[in-house]
């Protein structure tokens, strides 16, 4: 990303005038289907009521969050991360709080974390159980359980894709150590600038707060050639809303207001069973990297400044602990 951009011009009387009647201006909004969403090349999001409620209910608190912010801003600026694990609406409130800040004279940009990781999908697939095999393989090697035949079962469980599948560990020391080895690991690698540019995405934050009335965003699709920058007009905008499970990572250090969206393992799971029409649960391997990027999730909720339920109800981080309990 070049570092050298042109400043906005700042209002801040004009802002905190903005910020001041938001709330109302907002509260009887309709909204129309064919809102503007994230930059995700290729995302498409389906909102619906429930969105639109939780959207709502976070919008009071979130202009509250935004005067203090933008009020110390030279460019009356701030960042917000929509954050939380698979299937809780990230892209659908992201893209709904932004269409409110636009709809009371905010100009507000939503920008996908999704477009930067160092792979695209199929590769990053491809790395994380790679990264998960190789870390189990070598907690077989260290705990001395490294034979010929348990060698031969760990291939029979990989070729069926059901060596993450932690029953196995009931009946066998071997696998207990393997799928340690492994989720530690995988661990470690999910949510880690291993996987994913926090540079990139840092040095973008910053120079929108810096005042760049333009940037180049970068574009990632599911293929190799789906790789590209565009050259995004941000003159008018004064909230950048990031829309990413790793929003509110300690990786990232320019996020101003981190809005995360909870789930609970059994609510991210009753979703996943319902979005399933013909009955089937993810594979173990996929189970694992949720469990875990909720694992994450949890760890970082104390830096959230609005904690929203699944349910649609506000919580503090008191609360949020003993739910996910």
């Amino acid at each position: 990303m070049n570092d050298k951009y042109e400043r906005i011009s700042d209002n801040p009387e004009l802002m905190a005038d903005r910020l001041a009647s938001a709330v109302s201006v907002v509260k009887d909004i309709s909204i129309p289907a064919d809102i503007p969403q994230g930059d995700m090349p290729g995302d498409k999001i389906e909102i619906g009521e429930s969105h639109i409620a939780k959207a709502k209910t976070i919008f009071p608190i979130l202009i509250e969050e935004l005067k203090k912010k933008t009020e110390a801003n030279p460019y009356s600026r701030a960042v917000v991360a929509v954050c939380g694990g698979s299937g809780v609406g990230k892209s659908e409130i992201a893209s709904l709080l932004s269409y409110m800040l636009e709809s009371s004279g905010i100009g507000s940009y939503t920008m996908s974390g999704d477009n930067y990781p160092h792979r695209i999908p199929k590769y990053n697939d491809a790395e994380r159980l790679h990264v998960f095999r190789e870390g189990g393989v070598r907690a077989m090697v260290d705990s001395g359980f490294m034979t010929p035949e348990n060698v031969s079962g760990l291939r029979h469980l990989q070729e069926s894709d059901d060596d993450a599948n932690a029953g196995h560990a009931r009946t066998s020391a071997w696998f207990s150590a393997y799928l340690e080895g492994g989720k530690k690991a995988l661990s470690d690698y999910l949510g880690s600038p291993a996987e994913t540019d926090f540079d990139e995405v840092d040095r973008i934050l910053h120079a929108f707060k810096d005042g760049a009335s333009s940037l180049y965003l970068k574009r990632m699709g599911r293929d190799d050639s789906s790789l590209w920058y565009e050259s995004v007009d941000l003159s008018e905008k004064r909230v950048l809303i990031l829309e990413w499970t790793h929003g509110n990572s300690d990786c990232l250090n320019e996020v101003d207001i981190p809005v995360l969206l909870n789930s609970t393992p059994e609510e991210t799971l009753e979703h996943r069973r319902s979005r399933n029409r013909d009955g089937k649960l993810d594979s173990p391997f996929t189970m694992l990297i949720l469990s875990l990027e909720q694992q994450k999730l949890t760890e970082q909720a104390h830096k959230a400044r609005i904690i929203i339920t699944k349910a649609g109800e506000l919580i503090d981080y008191e609360a949020f602990k003993r739910l996910m309990q």
